[in-house]
């Protein structure tokens, strides 16, 4: 390369040099200066967090709080501030603590006390016109660190934040604080359990207790409970189930008290029609509709279904054999083979045909699945299916159809013949409702049977079959 070839080169690059500097002062001019870290105009401190807007003739303007001096200001767009300060200069060591130190288990208390007269700074609204280039220094009296940050719901407005030191005051049960009160009601459950109490009784008692006390009852002041009590809006029945179970409280504490008296008033249950049935359980998943028939064709408590096993069920005799609850008798009850396919496709997954764990969850799908039903069908009269409507239905039918009260009283498990007396007044039968079918052979008969069909005679080669509506 000559001398002449190496200047051209030179001056190219140069050139390139040049216009790239020039570019870079171009985009340097255009581009938004660093901004210095915001500080404190009081103490000069860089820990400093957003507080939301001020709003200036609808212009938005950033507002920040120390999180040293506890001292709220906003800044202009030229990044001057000025501080209109109405009361006497405070001092670091007067100002409130540090908010970003306050955690859990760092010595400080809800009764802490503070000083707060570096807080009552007042705001300079004069200086707050469309044309000041200056936006003043905003210093509203805060509430105290303790008040505010400990014991006050994050994320919620003032007028709707919950004193959450409050709540814990009239949460407070009889018992002492509320961590004392769940110890004795531990206490008093496992007592119940050593008395011989089932587990859904325990957990039933135990929830009153904690309603009552929750509303207000000192659980070891009576004339505080009966109180509570007739302030409810429950029916007698639930009143007199509280009575009973604060009764046992008691015997559990030692004390005693003159119980207020509560009539349970007696209902007759709600029975739905065969087709009700039929149709809610044919809306349900297989699990649940087999749970359904089971109980529809034994007439058994929803607790003794759930806690049958495998075992109890007799696949040769067609029967299954029920564990009483209540204390009920045991007996063994017959059942169809349409249910008996329904019972032998579940999966085996464990000892029990449906349980294994607690009923709770189970029933709250059966309602779900419920209210699919009624407006599938538009029948609001689904609602008032629960398990035990069941029972009252078969025990309807079985009366109806048999007229023998003894009968019925065996089919339930009843001990006592009054708990059984009440299904011979539900529904008013008229002698010529019935449906007829008619069995051409043996095979045909059988299946009327286990329908709930009585044969009634025999006519021109077939057998007459009848079932009460």
């Amino acid at each position: 390369m000559d001398s002449g070839e190496e200047a051209a080169s030179t001056s190219a690059s140069e050139a390139q040099l040049g216009e790239s500097r020039l570019n870079k002062g171009k985009r340097a001019k255009h581009s938004p200066a660093a901004q210095p870290p915001l500080s404190c105009p009081n103490c000069g401190s860089e820990r400093v967090w957003k507080d939301g807007f001020h709003y200036n003739n609808g212009r938005p303007i950033q507002r920040y709080l120390c999180r040293l001096c506890g001292f709220r200001f906003s800044q202009s767009e030229k990044g001057q501030v000025k501080v209109h300060v109405s009361s006497k200069p405070f001092k670091t060591s007067d100002s409130m603590a540090d908010l970003g130190s306050f955690k859990s288990g760092n010595g400080f208390s809800p009764n802490h006390s503070f000083n707060d007269s570096a807080l009552s700074v007042r705001e300079d609204v004069a200086s707050h016109g469309p044309d000041s280039p200056f936006i003043s220094t905003v210093g509203k009296a805060l509430k105290p660190s303790h008040s505010y940050y400990r014991n006050r719901q994050v994320c919620a407005p003032e007028r709707e934040a919950k004193n959450l030191a409050a709540a814990i005051e009239s949460q407070k049960w009889a018992a002492g604080t509320t961590s004392e009160a769940k110890a004795g009601l531990i206490e008093f459950a496992w007592w119940l359990k050593k008395q011989g109490y089932k587990d859904a009784t325990i957990e039933n008692i135990v929830k009153l207790l904690k309603v009552m006390a929750k509303r207000g009852a000192d659980l070891l002041n009576p004339e505080s409970v009966k109180d509570v009590i007739a302030r409810q809006t429950w029916s007698e029945g639930r009143k007199e189930n509280a009575v009973d179970a604060y009764t046992l409280w008691l015997s559990f504490k030692g004390g005693s008290w003159n119980p207020p008296v509560y009539k349970r008033v007696r209902k007759l249950p709600f029975i739905p029609t065969e087709q009700e049935l039929d149709s809610l359980i044919a809306s349900c998943g297989p699990k649940t509709a087999t749970f359904l028939q089971l109980l529809k064709e034994t007439g058994m408590r929803a607790g003794e279904a759930w806690q049958l096993k495998w075992t109890d069920l007799d696949v040769e005799a067609k029967a299954v054999r029920v564990t009483p609850e209540k204390g009920s008798e045991p007996r063994i009850l017959r059942i169809s083979n349409k249910l008996l396919a329904m019972l032998s496709a579940l999966p085996k997954e464990n000892s029990y045909i449906f349980g294994g764990y607690p009923i709770r969850g189970f029933a709250r799908s059966f309602q779900r699945q419920r209210l699919r039903a009624s407006r599938k069908f538009g029948n609001p009269r689904l609602l008032q299916i629960s398990f035990h409507t069941f029972r009252h239905w078969k025990a309807t039918m079985e009366y109806a159809k048999t007229k023998d009260i003894l009968y019925v009283m065996k089919l339930l498990g009843h001990k006592n013949i009054k708990n059984t007396l009440v299904y011979t007044q539900l529904v008013n039968f008229k002698e010529d409702e019935f449906i007829f079918k008619v069995a051409k052979n043996v095979d045909e008969a059988g299946r009327l049977i286990e329908a709930g069909f009585e044969y009634v005679c025999h006519h021109e080669g077939v057998m007459l079959f009848r079932k009460r509506k």
